[in-house]
């Protein structure tokens, strides 16, 4: 069994984006801002996007996973 990796706003932060343009992107695809800032997202639902931006982020939450942060 894998365990599934969520994405946090300090990995948006270690990408470099900033809190409002991310706010908006969440909006614009769909996602609850007010629940990502209390839980995270699930990687898989910013990587479906195929954004380059999540890929960004996503990026560094596998990253942080990895290195077994």
């Amino acid at each position: 069994m894998t365990q599934s990796i969520t994405v946090f706003m300090r990995h948006i932060r270690a990408a470099d984006l900033c809190a409002g343009g991310t706010r908006e992107w969440f909006s614009r695809h769909g996602f609850d801002w007010s629940d990502f800032i209390t839980n995270g997202i699930p990687i898989e639902k910013m990587e479906a996007t195929g954004d380059p931006l999540a890929l960004r982020v996503t990026a560094q939450a596998r990253k942080e996973y990895e290195d077994g942060r």
